[in-house]
């Protein structure tokens, strides 16, 4: 059985994984088919950045990511130590709340958000409400989730006692949770943001429909390569943006593994 289910991860991991192989040769590759190699170079990196269009674009997706994963990380912290001190069917509610938009199909979230703006922007009589701002709202939107369930369990699991502590030694609370708890959580805000700056990044469902002409991100263009011949400094953009965030993934395990480490190493468990 065990060596079953480790052919089956395997087989599961190579399925995953070798389209983006495919990727990256393409992306090296000197001639236009991808089933054809024909010769290893670096020209569709060299293409790639000197294609002013793509670098603006892509500088477009890094603003949104980064301003709504960190919005997104401080509400959701902020939302998180709401639901940590709340109880009973107040916290169950508010935690189906929560889920819902990570269940929710992205097309259903996308038209939904679109809708709203459209209906906010007839309100305040705005012809062309999307863009920069509805974009970044509709992102800060379907990141906080994602937050939320990441700081959550570092509170479950902190000591109540040291908050107490602090507040006995004359912390207001305030001071207690930037001095106490804010350090006890850190590993699951950093995870929540790293988190929300991937989902950020490469998310095209929903960002096409609260996008506007005025402001577009690099996954919401890209869209437009897929109906010509895609050019192969777009396998070099992606080979690039899979990278990327896979080292975002890689760093935010070895975050959470090195914080799991280090409280067990203070219950005196060894692991």
């Amino acid at each position: 059985m065990k060596t079953a289910g480790k052919v089956f991860t395997a087989l599961i991991f190579l399925f995953l994984y070798i389209p983006m192989v495919v990727l990256a040769v393409a992306s090296f590759n000197t001639g236009n088919d991808i089933a054809v190699f024909k010769g290893f170079t670096f020209a569709q990196y060299g293409e790639l950045f000197r294609d002013g269009d793509l670098l603006r674009l892509l500088g477009n997706s890094l603003i949104i990511a980064v301003l709504s994963s960190v919005l997104a990380t401080i509400l959701g912290t902020m939302a998180a130590v709401g639901l940590h001190g709340a109880r009973g069917r107040l916290r169950r509610a508010v935690m189906t709340l929560t889920n819902i938009p990570m269940t929710n199909p992205d097309i259903v979230t996308g038209v939904s958000l679109a809708l709203l703006f459209a209906f906010t922007g007839t309100l305040l009589k705005i012809n062309s409400i999307l863009g920069f701002w509805t974009l970044l709202i509709a992102h800060v939107t379907f990141n906080l989730p994602y937050v939320i369930l990441s700081v959550l369990p570092k509170l479950t699991q902190m000591d109540p006692d040291l908050e107490e502590a602090a507040l006995d030694l004359g912390c207001t609370p305030t001071e207690a949770f930037f001095r106490v708890i804010l350090h006890e959580i850190l590993p699951g805000i950093v995870s929540g943001l790293m988190m929300a700056f991937t989902m950020s990044l490469d998310d095209f469902v929903i960002s096409y429909f609260v996008t506007g002409s005025s402001f577009i991100t690099l996954p919401v263009e890209i869209y437009n390569y897929t109906k010509k011949p895609i050019h192969p400094k777009i396998y070099a953009l992606f080979t690039m943006m899979f990278l990327v965030i896979l080292v975002l993934m890689v760093t935010m395990n070895l975050l959470q593994a090195r914080d799991a480490g280090r409280k067990a190493k203070k219950r005196g468990v060894r692991i």
